[in-house]
């Protein structure tokens, strides 16, 4: 995994200082919405192992595949709360644009996060 100057979650801030102590471990995230920014840079590398870690044992799935022919471009918060983060991801594929909006929820364990589920519009 090539590891970019700026974060791909659209903070602003360089890569390893954002989301990169997260997908090494060497920090967790301390509220919903950086789970959700750190998982986004780890959707847009292709970062699957961390998705997974993250992703809350009830609900995560046994495998994940990312499509190589996705391309993620940007990131939007739209609402931050508690327990949920709402957000718009736009993409690039073989189709053309298009965004994926999803609120989604998290769920917190022995004081971390995780991304328990979500709904999309």
């Amino acid at each position: 995994m090539t590891q970019p100057a700026s974060c791909p979650c659209g903070s602003g801030a360089l890569y390893a200082t954002c989301c990169g102590p997260l997908h090494t471990g060497a920090e967790v995230a301390a509220t919903p919405e950086r789970l959700m920014r750190s998982r986004y840079s780890a959707f847009a590398l292709g970062d699957a192992g961390y998705l997974l870690r993250t992703w809350h044992p009830r609900t995560r799935p046994a495998g994940l595949d990312l499509d190589p022919g996705i391309s993620w471009l940007s990131l939007q918060v739209v609402e931050a709360g508690p327990t949920q983060v709402e957000f718009i991801a736009r993409y690039r594929g073989p189709s053309g644009r298009g965004f994926l909006r999803e609120r989604s929820r998290f769920e917190q364990q022995a004081g971390r996060w995780f991304y328990l589920d979500g709904t999309t519009n």
